[in-house]
């Protein structure tokens, strides 16, 4: 259910450079910078070390942070993604290795109350405007959003964004920063722009660029910045997080400069298969149907991806634009990119269920812990059995401000 919005793994994919640890074993170097968030590191799996002579098969294959997305190939939504049928025959190590458990503002609010953090079944939530949102804040959350970062630039063919930004922004906006790594790398890629991150929880490294500063937020409230002044404004993986979308996109459209672009990430919670390997009644079935039941009762809808584009054309925003990819969960797919996406995405699903549903399943549906867990547990099953093809679905959105347009 949440990535950057209120995220990369190491281990499970083959040899690189770059500056994250989050990518530092990738075959396919995002175009991440020094200072990004360092902190991911999921554990090995047998089958993730068995999957990696495969993987290094297609390294010649992998993505340069230069390569278009035409030139990439990548399956859109309308084709299916090949199968890989060795990969479903190989009943391997599934996860033998890889521990799913649990591990451990107005803007002008003490950093004292900022840190009373809620802790409840055996997980850490926000303080500032405590409630608000369902996502932990604590070590393995922020694991999972590194991890949904690395994935993303992975899907982008290295890219931090589609849209087409200036060459040299200045004043850019991301909001819901969450761990603050892609603000960072984006700090990093542009030096000439100043980047404000803003979040419900202040989980940011303290080892920034100059060019980068933080600041603890609620983006359902106004934003304190100056209007028509930013040159990018940057949104990721916000879903369940906001009551009133038509409110924050006019917020959106009036802090842009005349002219300049808004991008927004988010991804479908119902997992879905070609293949009829996902049916009426299955775990991942159920998941979906519970996770928008969980939503729609919070009263912070967890469809917005399906929904970005109608809502950035009625705020008024123009040449908008909305990609969606399928994003495997698991190596199932013969294709080589997607093979590698999927497997950091099984990691993704992996580190960040039970954060995802926890709050929502317990505070909003009344379930108990241990009901919580005897769901999981079948979700956990169904993340590696190679039998199912799932995949949901990625929506890139973004559009720009008028140029005629002030406020």
């Amino acid at each position: 259910m949440a990535g950057n919005g209120s995220t990369a793994a190491a281990a499970a994919a083959p040899t690189a450079t770059t500056a994250t640890p989050a990518a530092r074993k990738s075959t396919s170097p995002p175009a991440a910078a020094p200072h990004a968030a360092r902190r991911a590191t999921p554990p090995e799996s047998s089958y993730q070390a068995a999957a990696l002579e495969s993987q290094s098969q297609s390294q010649s294959q992998s993505i340069s942070p230069t390569t278009s997305i035409q030139e990439q190939q990548m399956s859109g939504p309308e084709e299916d993604i090949p199968v890989d049928s060795a990969y479903e025959q190989d009943e391997g190590d599934g996860d033998s290795a890889y521990d799913a458990g649990s591990t451990q503002t107005d803007t002008t609010s003490l950093l004292s109350d900022i840190t009373k953090y809620r802790y409840e079944n055996n997980r850490r939530y926000h303080a500032y405007k405590d409630g608000e949102y369902w996502g932990p804040n604590d070590e393995k959350q922020n694991n999972q959003l590194d991890i949904a970062h690395h994935m993303y630039l992975l899907m982008l063919g290295g890219k931090l964004h589609l849209a087409p930004i200036r060459e040299d922004p200045h004043n850019v906006l991301d909001v819901g920063t969450g761990t603050g790594i892609w603000a960072i790398d984006f700090a990093d890629q542009y030096p000439s722009s100043q980047v404000i991150g803003f979040d419900l929880s202040p989980i940011q490294p303290s080892w920034l660029p100059p060019n980068v500063r933080f600041e603890i937020n609620d983006a359902c409230a106004d934003w304190d910045y100056k209007k028509n002044s930013f040159d990018f404004i940057h949104v990721r993986t916000m879903y369940g997080s906001v009551a009133d979308w038509p409110a924050f996109y006019q917020q959106a459209l009036a802090h842009l400069a005349p002219g300049q672009w808004y991008q927004q990430i988010e991804m479908s919670v119902v997992p879905v298969s070609d293949d009829g390997t996902i049916y009426e009644g299955h775990i991942f079935d159920q998941w979906g149907k519970i996770s928008l039941e969980a939503g729609d009762k919070f009263g912070k809808d967890l469809r917005i991806h399906e929904q970005v584009k109608g809502y950035l054309e009625e705020a008024g925003f123009e040449d908008v634009v909305d990609r969606a990819f399928k994003m495997p969960i698991g190596p199932w797919s013969k294709d080589p990119h997607l093979k590698q996406i999927g497997l950091w995405n099984q990691l993704h699903w992996q580190e960040g269920i039970e954060g995802w549903s926890m709050a929502l399943l317990t505070r909003v549906l009344g379930w108990s812990y241990t009901e919580v867990q005897a769901y999981l547990g079948k979700m956990r099953e169904a993340l590696v059995d190679r039998r199912i093809h799932a995949y949901h679905v990625i929506n890139v959105v973004y559009g720009r401000k008028p140029m005629t347009q002030d406020g």
